[in-house]
């Protein structure tokens, strides 16, 4: 008991206040700005004149601001001259940003928060968000208090389950299997909106084709759900006269993630439950501005305002702004970016706002390659286990109450915050120090403040124009795209397909041809447990922010097994075991949970300090979006012999 009372004390993030830089002998000192600022713009320096722009990359920061977000892939753009700039975007949604690209011409939910409380039918996919999204669970009780019902699809039968009329407890990584057959289903059952898919789609004749294999009883097969429960959501959904198709990282963690995507946008597609108020498809983004991260730039294939990088016109507009070439090329992913560092392409990364440490699969591969940059400068508010790895780090305000700007949520609403707290020590604002660096680096930056920016940004971006600080002030906040300053946007995305004159319309959503793929860390008999991972709602990603408060409802790490797997393997609730996977091991107490299947295994990454489990995740790869299978890993568990044995 002493033992395990000793590997639960978590470690305590102290608050950066001063600057820190590494000494030869390794050890990271406190530091002047001047040295710090004048060592992080050498190294950046020194990086672009012997190898190269593309040797140096940008991880940008989804708890930033919009102005932050948009001053670093400015940084990046035009003083580094490479378009090596990502988030933790990368790591999450990424594969509902290219599918919803793919489909519709644009990466946002389709819906507002509002139009789930006026919906007669919510399906939450791969979802648990009582837990990861309580605010927006918050109005799901809305319009379940209202009428709508509400079906679960998730391997587990979670808090959010508990509130659902049926839970479809499918097999992990067989979303694509199920959706098929939900598909065929609505097709045979004589259910699809004909007008709709005639109008405003293209391949459905294939897309028949392609689901046609997938009856119930295959479904049942694969997916481990019974076919009269596929059937029932099937007529549910296509029946309703408004649906709301939500999904979080259970669909998109996994290595065919963007195809898993496309599987639900079919589904809406084929029923005509898109483009309409209380009907639409919204993936639900975790960070506080993931989805403004994007917006603004901070990805590699696009300029801010979802503007392509490969447009010539877009470049141009850009260019003449910004008085500088924009290479004609997509930057990396942070995928690519991690295997670059491992192969010695990429050099140097200034790291703001990211723990990739920990936050990556595979993360003891991840903390190699990080040690293997010549550069690693780090820009955070806490002392993470990655700025002990940099050789400058900057302290930097905390955006969500230190920080004057706007951040993005998942439904596309812009909305101000504003600083309410001084900043402590020698802490300065993300924006000035960015700016403070290009300076150093040949480019006089004057943004007098974040309006300053975001102005700058309004004059780019033709979906944000009509967005200025006053207006979002008398709002609370305006939803994307707002182009005009005189009229309201409306709440929800892709009207035009309702229209009836084609050049109204324009482009129809084309069907998404994908295919079941398992799951690439296959179980056997060596390692015969499928774990999948989540969120907890009393912590927050990896526990550098939320660990350092209290919380009644925070129990540390455990490997949740269900009541017949811990029967099986003789272990008991509290006990400690070995959870091991094809990349390494870990060390984990037992906690039994009844919304288990036998089979499946479930951990979260909020205490790597203690139990880091993303040692135990595989870096398999969406080939479109980057974003690792986080969700389907293989492993096994092993009692601990007793030291006095």
């Amino acid at each position: 008991m002493n033992n395990n009372r000793k590997r639960r004390e978590r470690k305590q993030y102290e608050r950066l206040t001063h600057p820190l830089v590494r000494d030869p002998d390794g050890t990271l000192r406190r530091a002047g700005w001047d040295e710090a600022l004048a060592r992080a713009a050498a190294g950046f320096r020194q990086t672009r004149q012997e190898y190269g722009p593309d040797a140096f990359a940008m991880l940008s920061c989804a708890r930033a601001t919009n102005e932050m977000n948009y001053v670093a892939q400015k940084f990046t753009r035009v003083v580094m001259g490479t378009n090596n700039v990502d988030s933790c975007n990368r790591t999450c949604h990424a594969p509902s940003v290219a599918g919803l690209s793919a489909a519709f011409g644009s990466g946002g939910g389709t819906s507002s928060y509002e139009e789930v409380e006026h919906t007669d039918l919510i399906v939450m996919w791969g979802s648990n968000a009582r837990f990861a999204h309580p605010i927006f669970f918050q109005h799901v009780l809305k319009g379940i208090r209202n009428g709508a019902r509400m079906h679960a699809v998730d391997p587990r039968r979670t808090s959010t389950a508990e509130w659902a009329e049926s839970w479809l407890g499918l097999n992990v990584g067989t979303d694509i299997a199920l959706a098929h057959a939900i598909g065929r289903e609505i097709i045979h059952a004589g259910l699809v909106n004909r007008a709709f898919v005639a109008r405003a789609t293209t391949g459905f004749e294939q897309y028949a084709a392609l689901v046609e294999p997938w009856t119930l009883s295959a479904a049942e097969q694969v997916t481990g759900v019974p076919a009269e429960a596929i059937r029932d959501l099937a007529h549910a959904y296509a029946t309703a006269e408004r649906a709301q198709l939500c999904w979080t990282l259970g669909i998109t963690e996994h290595h065919n993630g963007t195809d898993n995507v496309r599987a639900l946008i079919n589904l809406s597609m084929l029923t005509g439950h898109v483009g309409r108020y209380g009907s639409g498809v919204q993936p639900l983004r975790g960070q506080n501005n993931v989805q403004g991260g994007g917006d603004m730039g901070a990805i590699p294939d696009k300029l801010p305002g979802f503007q392509d990088i490969l447009d010539p016109h877009s470049r141009q507009k850009f260019e003449r702004s910004w008085d500088t070439v924009i290479q004609p090329r997509y930057g990396m992913t942070l995928t690519e970016m991690f295997e670059s560092m491992e192969s010695g392409a990429l050099r140097a990364v200034y790291c703001i706002g990211e723990n990739p440490a920990q936050s990556e699969a595979d993360s003891e591969q991840a903390v190699r390659r990080l040690k293997a940059l010549d550069h690693l400068v780090v820009q955070d508010i806490f002392l993470t286990r990655t700025a002990e790895l940099a050789d400058v780090v900057l302290p930097a305000t905390a955006a969500w109450a230190e920080t004057d700007g706007t951040t993005t949520n998942s439904e596309r609403r812009v909305q101000r915050v504003r600083a309410a707290l001084v900043p402590p020590g020698e802490a300065r604002e993300d924006i000035d120090i960015i700016c403070a660096l290009a300076g150093l680096l040949g480019h006089d930056w004057k943004f007098t403040d974040a309006e300053t920016v975001w102005n700058e940004l309004r004059s780019l971006s033709p979906d944000h124009f009509g967005m200025t600080y006053d207006r979002l002030a008398e709002h609370q906040g305006l939803q994307w795209p707002c182009p005009d300053t005189d009229r309201l946007p409306s709440s929800f995305l892709h009207a035009r397909l309702w229209e009836t004159d084609p050049l109204r319309r324009g482009p129809a959503a084309p069907f998404g041809l994908v295919r079941h793929d398992p799951p690439v860390d296959l179980t056997d008999e060596e390692y015969p447990l499928r774990l999948t991972t989540g969120r907890r709602l009393d912590s927050y990603n990896t526990g550098v922010q939320s660990g350092g408060y209290a919380s009644p409802l925070r129990r540390g790490e455990y490997i949740e097994l269900c009541p017949e797997d811990a029967a099986a393997y003789g272990v008991t609730a509290g006990e400690e075991v070995r959870v091991s996977s094809r990349r390494g091991s870990v060390t984990a107490p037992v906690w039994i949970e009844a919304g288990l299947r036998p089979g499946l295994a479930f951990m979260t990454m909020h205490f790597p300090d203690e139990v880091d489990t993303n040692v135990l995740t595989i870096e398999a790869n969406c080939p479109i979006a980057g974003t690792a299978e986080f969700k389907a890993s293989a492993i096994r568990i092993e009692k601990l012999v007793p030291a006095w044995t």
